[in-house]
């Protein structure tokens, strides 16, 4: 996996973390993970597909996506209803947007399907042949671990 495709996700994820949690942002220590892994509870997924193809989950457990939804908000939200689902969601879609135009602007081209939201116990993740890259985010609200499986279109 390049780290031109990887850079741009982790900045973005660092800036909007930071912008709409405000509080204390750190990246964790990146690394590869290569087989299926298991989930923490709430996972949003976003798929990429043009030259290169791939997808990106935001994975979070349950308490971490309803404090984040709770700061995003503005109000204490304590059950995980379709407000904290659509939260989260957002987040993913912000993060997204802000890397994929800094991609752009590098001059990849891909186009990016809405996220999609999961919830549950015991769900795991297969990359399927693809090198997963882990950046784990601590934000004053839990750990967020971004997940970024990308390889170039054969």
């Amino acid at each position: 996996m390049r780290v031109e495709y990887i850079n741009p996700f982790v900045e973005a994820a660092f800036n909007v973390m930071k912008e709409v949690l405000g509080g204390d942002v750190r990246r964790g220590e990146l690394y590869l993970k290569s087989t299926s892994m298991p989930v923490m509870g709430v996972a949003a997924i976003v798929g990429l597909a043009g030259g290169v193809e791939g997808r990106v989950l935001f994975d979070m457990d349950k308490a971490s996506a309803l404090s984040i939804a709770s700061a995003m908000n503005g109000e204490d939200l304590t059950v995980m209803d379709d407000l904290v689902k659509a939260t989260i969601t957002e987040l993913a879609n912000m993060i997204t947007a802000q890397a994929v135009t800094k991609l752009h602007e590098l001059g990849f081209q891909f186009d990016l399907t809405p996220p999609a939201i999961f919830t549950g116990d015991n769900m795991e993740v297969s990359n399927q042949d693809v090198e997963a890259l882990i950046v784990p985010m601590e934000t004053g609200h839990g750990k967020v671990e971004i997940n970024v499986a990308i390889r170039e279109r054969a």
